[in-house]
Formats: C-alpha cells, sequence, structure tokens
C-alpha cells in the first residue's frame, strides 16, 4: 500500500519541469479507503492535512508527525473544498447543507454563506481566501444533481457561478456568471490574477475542461483575460500554484504543471484520477494530492506560494 508506487513518477514535456524535482523523489500513498477524496487543506502548525470523502459524508484528517489517517469530522454535510483563512481557520464547502461555512478555533461552525439574493446555492465546492479577507467561491450544481455527493434537489438561482463573500460588511456578490460548471479556483502569488476552472464538459457534450484567467481588479470586480489552458487527459479539478505562478492542478491521469504562460510542462502521474492538490509540510514543498479514494504525496523543489 506505501512507498513508492508502480505507474507512478515524473514525466517531462518541457525542459523547464526538469527544475522542479529531484530524480530520486517518490510518490507516495499515504491512505487509501475513500470513494472520492477531495479538498486538501494544510494546517502548518498542527502538521496535518484535513480533506474531505465526499460520499462518505466526512472530513478526514492525516498527521505528518506519526503518519496516520483518521476522521476528522462526521457527518460532514457532503463537504467538498476546504481551505485556511487568514487566521488559521478552516473554510469548508458543503454540499448537502448547500452553504460554506468556517470552523471556528472551540470547534464551533459559523455559516458563512447560504444563499444569494434570497435564494439558496446549489452546492458549494471549492474555495479561497484572499489576503484581504475577502471569501472566493464556486457553486456548480454536481451536490444536487443526485444523492450521491448531496442530496439531490432543485437549482435556485438559475445557473452555476463564482462569488465573492466580504467578511467586513456580510455581503456576498456575483464576480463570474457566464461557467457551465465553475470548480477548482486559485490566486497567482502576488493576488493580481484569478485562476478559474470550468468542468462544464462533465455533464454537457462538447462542453469546457478548462482554466480561465481573470485580472483582478482594485475593487476585487473580474476582467476576463481568456483561455488559460486546456486539460488534455479528462478534466482540471482543484489546483494551486507555486511560489514562481506555475499551477499544479488535477487532471484525469495525474498532475499536471502549467507555467505561467500558460505551457504544459509536466506531469506527476498518479493511478487514479486526482480531484485536488495542496502544499504543505515545514518548507510547503510537499505536494498532498486527492485522487478517487487515496491521498498520495511527493516532495518537490517548488514551494507552495500560500497555505490552503
Amino acid at each position: 500500500m506505501f512507498g513508492e508506487l508502480e505507474g507512478t513518477g515524473f514525466e517531462v514535456v518541457d525542459p523547464r519541469f526538469e527544475a522542479c524535482f529531484v530524480g530520486h523523489a517518490k510518490v507516495e500513498r499515504l491512505w487509501t479507503g475513500g470513494r472520492w477524496l477531495e479538498g486538501p487543506a494544510w494546517f502548518a502548525p498542527g502538521r496535518y492535512l484535513v480533506f474531505s470523502d465526499i460520499p462518505n459524508n466526512r472530513m478526514m484528517r492525516y498527521d505528518e508527525a506519526g503518519g496516520t489517517t483518521a476522521v476528522f469530522r462526521q457527518p460532514s454535510n457532503n463537504c467538498n473544498g476546504n481551505t485556511v483563512d487568514n487566521q488559521g481557520r478552516l473554510v469548508t464547502c458543503e454540499h448537502l447543507a448547500r452553504r460554506v461555512t468556517r470552523t471556528e478555533v472551540d470547534g464551533s461552525i459559523t455559516v458563512i454563506a447560504d444563499n444569494f439574493e434570497g435564494k439558496r446555492f446549489n452546492s458549494p465546492n471549492d474555495v479561497v481566501v484572499k489576503s484581504d479577507d475577502t471569501i472566493w467561491f464556486t457553486d456548480p450544481s454536481y451536490g444536487i444533481m443526485h444523492d450521491y455527493e448531496g442530496d439531490y434537489g432543485k437549482e435556485e438561482i438559475g445557473g452555476c457561478h463564482v462569488y465573492r463573500h466580504d467578511p467586513s460588511t456580510g455581503k456576498t456578490v456575483r464576480v463570474a456568471d457566464d461557467f457551465v460548471k465553475p470548480n477548482g479556483l486559485a490566486f497567482s502569488p502576488d493576488e493580481s490574477l484569478l485562476y478559474i476552472v470550468d468542468t462544464g464538459g462533465t455533464h454537457q457534450q462538447g462542453g469546457p475542461h478548462h482554466i480561465r484567467k481573470f485580472a483582478v481588479n482594485a475593487d476585487n470586480s473580474l476582467s476576463d483575460l481568456g483561455l488559460f489552458a486546456d486539460c488534455t487527459a479528462g478534466f482540471f479539478d482543484g489546483f494551486r500554484l507555486d511560489r514562481t505562478g506555475r499551477i499544479w492542478t488535477s487532471a484525469g491521469d495525474g498532475v499536471h504543471c502549467y507555467d505561467p504562460d500558460g505551457t504544459l510542462i509536466g506531469k506527476i502521474r498518479i493511478p487514479e484520477i486526482v480531484s485536488n492538490v495542496t502544499f504543505g509540510g515545514p518548507k510547503r514543498n510537499r505536494l498532498f494530492i486527492t485522487a478517487t479514494t487515496s491521498l498520495y504525496a511527493v516532495y518537490l523543489t517548488a514551494n507552495g506560494c500560500k497555505l490552503g
């Protein structure tokens, strides 16, 4: 189960990828036993990773110091995406409750947003927090399309959009409304850019399977800069950026690494469909990878640009 795995490893597509890893680094499987793992978030003070097991309605915790994995929260409202805010608190997207929540330091749960203009969200999917504490999240309909990752339900908002919540005012605004199924999202290291995945091709013939790029304006509105990259194997889902602005994204055959200019420079082969990634470890140079049933990790020579 553990150690070096057959069918994994680094695949260099462009010579620039060779600077991202050392030759003897190997992919490790840290845990297996989930149904569809998602939402890895790294908590540096405790050296642990929280991640979601959506169909099993639970959140898991991997402790790096002891190498153990246990249930963190169950039931979890079929939670999906997770991140860490600027105060070190867990922020979570919940399919079943159709909301975004924050776990406080005492363990209590605060609802951040559960509706837009009085209408319930579809099923918030992924979330990031900007340095100004605003919370940005996507809201596709995957959690209400069937009972496997939530509860079957009706779409009230009339589309799948991207939102920004300002905790200082309590207001939630829609920042993008032209996606089919908005999914993973992340800021560039200087937060001048926001990248957002559209996985609309999962349920629409010929639909999108790409990452789009947006300029973040001074008032936190977005300006569309167009297509960043199309996925060459299945679909992108969740992703993170390193300090140089490279994108490390999930795909059907593993993790794909893109240069900031949009070039696919390399892959980390994983023997399951990958859903999401995050950087962790004391130096943020360990890439944690959630795949269909298992949690993987590999050390890189790249460092994540921020926690979460």
